[in-house]
């Protein structure tokens, strides 16, 4: 029997402090409903619910509202909490409670006042437990009999879907035949093995292949086979086009110390102090640092030798330094213009050098005429030149002809194109022949030319045959090329069968705005006679090492070109200045018979130009499946898209037409137009602070665009061995080497301090499958050949297919873009229109009512003006 409840002397404490009761005093009987003795409503507190686990709604509800609390829980949370335990006022009873557990009832409608109450007595407990207690027992066994009962099979009721099972199955209609071959062996037999011939008629074996028996034919009615369904395996890439890198720079001002406090460190015991015990130590190593470099290696070290003292030698980790070319004495003061490596000659590399635009303007009031040269550099001797090639004018650009390797183009400054034949020195170019002394004493021809016996250890040639004035360029020559042995133009630009089966024809290019074509051939057939004359001349006048030869007496001075194309704006006046240009290169189809170019020249005769005449274009078959389209890159940065065919006008007369397509991409000079040497149909431009990348018949523009340089671009070059990779040479003297299948927006190389000045030419060239190299030149006139590594001369797996989904992806790329810039432009129309009807016409309005309104807006602000200062 619980104790019956008593007053507690803090009742009374808290009727005289007007109405306020502590935490622990439990409630009267007069402010809560009567509740029994052997019960007691109790409040507690979300906190008491967690460590109790008696959470309302959650572990106790109103289907089950009771929680057995253990009592030695109870008062360890009465002797943690002490008087702040929600447990505290029902102390006495949790002490003299006889059980381990005690009932905590949830009360849901709150029946004594309060959400719990604690069950104070165990026979309480077990009324009240027992009451609140669900019978649980039948639910348990309806359980187990339904878990345990067992699904008996039910009758299956024909609904007709065995018929359509029966007739798509398949049912053998006749018995299989059972064919049995064997051969019948008699055991024991002798066996004699012998050695026969294989080539011997009566020894050689006879294949016995199937063939199809005209007789008969079995046709098949039936096969046994088996299919299987396997998944398609596709490989997709995605690259993101990243925008241009810019430099975002903060300034800031800097915290400093006040003058005072700086004073006041620097006149410090301990700054002093540290400064004398430092010094010495710093003194020592620097010392030590001044005699040798601990940095350097070693292994990388050697085998430097003689180049050790160059600064440049170790440019980077990729390029190698392996050969430095120059000649202090033709070379002083100028520049190298034009690079390029002999076709046939391992090791043989000529350059021509012009004069700096900057001393020409220093010297402009004394101009004085030095000689002009085109120097031909041999491994491995870097300072003698092997040939020197005597020019009119300085020249800015030159080829070897493609198909007679000792025939040399040139362009020169005053606009003439100049002709070498260079077949008397070509066996001391190979080095098969030494230098030849003879000659120097003997009589020479009418065309030799004297010069300095003491220079006579590197032979000069003279020029067969200029261009004539009136006829030649108005502006420096800056680009030429040789038209392949494939094709040739006629006066009207028509391509034609070239029966020669050798290059005949020359194009080059000035900033006079125009592109001209040159033939090599005797120009007119009366002069055939004259000319045979002339040769038997020649054959009699015995060639010596500073002769002339004769090969283009028939042009010196009188030649012209065949035909000119002039350059005219497509939208305005005037006309495009040329500076680079790039033909399609063009491969003879099955159907001439006349595609040579894996054949060996070498051992071919080729013919004398001055034996040849220019055919009637009548009697030759004209090809129309070369491409008479050519890219243009002008002075302005433009790229220009053209045909070279001249068209006709209602009179008869001959013009140029107006250009295809032109893009202003470049911001300065166009300096490099070259084609991939795997795509034909893919070119490189480099001008201004970055390049481009234009596909052959995409008149949308160029497929890409690489990002702008902090240095201006000056040449640029396709690799020979990898299709992903070229070389850009810099204003800097650095080569950037990028890699499109690596990195689009940045070089994947930066070679810096190649050479310490501009680089204006570069130029590759594989001599074996190991040996590649890189012709580098600056502005100083020094030529450099670099050693390109395997990472750079082999290429990966697939790279040329990649390379060609490279450029499918930016084509399609492309076209997107434009498609979507015509929809945008055609919106913005529709949308200008709509809001021209919308707008209703504005009054006219006089020039008098202008001036008022203005004078009265004028007044207006006066007296805005007055009530502010108001």
């Amino acid at each position: 029997m619980a104790p019956k409840r008593q007053k507690s002397p803090s009742r009374k404490a808290s009727v005289k402090g007007k109405g306020k009761v502590k935490k622990n005093q439990p409630p009267s009987s007069k402010e809560k409903p009567d509740h029994p003795d052997d019960i007691y409503p109790i409040v507690l507190t979300t906190a008491t619910q967690e460590l109790f686990e008696c959470c309302i709604d959650e572990d106790v509800t109103e289907q089950s509202p009771y929680k057995l609390l253990k009592k030695d829980d109870i008062i360890q949370d009465i002797k943690t909490r002490a008087a702040v335990s929600d447990f505290h006022p029902v102390k006495q009873f949790v002490l003299d409670y006889p059980e381990d557990e005690i009932l905590l009832v949830f009360d849901v409608d709150f029946t004594y006042g309060q959400s719990f109450y604690l069950v104070l007595t165990p026979e309480a407990k077990a009324r009240i437990y027992n009451v609140l207690q669900p019978p649980q027992p039948e639910i348990i066994e309806v359980l187990e009999d339904d878990v345990s009962k067992t699904p008996e099979p039910k009758p299956w009721i024909s609904l007709g879907s065995e018929l359509e099972v029966d007739q798509e199955s398949v049912k053998e209609t006749r018995e299989k035949l059972c064919y049995k071959f064997y051969l019948k062996r008699r055991p024991g037999l002798p066996v004699c093995f012998s050695d026969r011939n294989s080539t011997e008629a009566e020894c050689r074996s006879v294949e016995c292949p199937s063939y199809q028996d005209s007789r008969f034919s079995i046709k098949q009615m039936q096969r046994d086979c088996g299919m299987q369904a396997v998944p398609r395996l596709q490989s997709s890439t995605t690259q993101t086009q990243r925008a241009f890198q810019r430099n975002i720079f903060t300034q800031y001002e800097p915290r400093e110390l006040s003058k005072k406090e700086k004073e006041r460190i620097l006149s410090s015991e301990n700054l002093k102090k540290f400064l004398n015990s430092v010094t010495p130590r710093v003194l020592h190593a620097l010392q030590q640092t001044h005699i040798m470099n601990v940095f350097t290696d070693d292994f990388k070290a050697l085998g430097i030798g003689a180049e050790a003292s160059d600064r440049l030698v170790m440019v980077s980790e990729g390029l190698k330094l392996q050969w430095t070319f120059t000649d202090e004495k033709r070379a002083m003061g100028k520049k190298i213009s034009s690079v390029s490596w002999h076709p046939t000659i391992h090791g043989l590399i000529a350059v021509a050098f012009i004069k700096k635009q900057e001393e020409q303007l220093d010297k402009s009031t004394a101009y004085i005429n030095s000689p002009a040269f085109i120097v031909f550099y041999g491994f491995p001797d870097q300072s003698n030149p092997r040939l020197l090639l005597e020019c009119p004018d300085d020249i800015f650009a030159f080829e070897f002809c493609p198909s007679n390797p000792n025939v040399i183009v040139g362009g020169c400054r005053n606009g003439k194109v100049v002709l070498w034949d260079i077949s008397f020195h070509a066996p001391h170019l190979q080095g098969t022949q030494p230098n030849s002394k003879k000659g120097s004493d003997s009589d020479s021809d009418t065309d030799t030319f004297d010069f300095d016996k003491k220079e006579n250890k590197t032979p000069v040639m003279r020029y067969c045959a200029v261009s004539s004035i009136e006829s030649s360029h108005k502006s420096p020559v800056t680009d030429v090329q040789w038209l392949p042995k494939t094709f040739e133009v006629t006066r009207t630009g028509v391509p034609v069968q070239n029966n020669s089966n050798i290059s005949v024809q020359v194009v080059t290019c000035s900033p006079d705005c125009t592109v001209m074509f040159w033939d090599l051939r005797v120009p007119k057939l009366q002069n055939q006679f004259l000319a045979n004359r002339k040769q038997d001349v020649d054959q009699k006048t015995m060639m010596t090492p500073y002769s002339v030869p004769k090969t283009f007496k028939h042009l010196d001075r009188t030649w012209k070109p065949l035909f000119r194309v002039s350059l005219p704006k497509s939208d305005t006046s005037g006309e495009y200045a040329p500076l680079k240009f790039s033909l399609e290169h063009y491969t003879c189809n099955s159907n001439t018979g006349r595609n040579t170019d894996n054949e060996n020249d070498g051992a071919e005769v080729l013919p004398e130009y001055s034996q040849l005449r220019i055919p009637s274009a009548k009697t030759l078959r004209t090809l129309d499946d070369v491409n008479t389209k050519f890219y243009i890159g002008t002075e302005e940065g433009e790229i220009v898209y053209t045909d070279w065919k001249l068209e006709e006008d209602e009179f008869g007369r001959k013009f140029s037409a107006k250009p295809l397509l032109c893009f202003r991409t470049h911001a300065w000079f166009v300096n490099t137009m070259q084609r991939s040497p795997f795509f034909k149909d893919i070119l490189l431009t480099t001008g201004g602070w970055n390049f481009a990348i234009w596909k052959e018949g995409v008149m949308g523009g160029p497929i890409f665009v690489g990002p702008s340089s902090e240095q201006e671009n000056s040449a640029a070059c396709w690799s020979l061995s990898r299709p992903a990779v070229f070389f850009i040479g810099r204003n800097d003297g650095s080569i950037e080497v990028w890699n499109l299948l690596l990195n689009t927006s940045e070089p994947t190389h930066v070679h810096e301090h190649v050479a310490s000045t501009r680089i204006t030419c570069i130029k590759p060239c594989i001599a074996s499958s190991k040996q590649h190299y890189l012709a580098v030149a600056d502005n100083l006139g020094m030529l450099r050949v670099f050693n390109v590594p395997k990472a750079l001369r082999s290429p990966v797996k697939n790279e040329d297919l990649n390379m060609q989904i490279f450029f499918d992806r930016e084509h399609d790329r492309l076209k997107d873009y434009l498609e979507w810039e015509e929809q945008w432009a055609k919106q913005r129309k529709e949308a200008g229109e709509s809001k021209k009807q919308v707008e209703p016409d504005k009054p006219v309005t006089f020039q008098v009512d202008s001036e008022e309104a203005d004078l009265k807006e004028y007044s207006d602000y006066l007296k805005l003006e007055e009530s502010i200062l108001e």
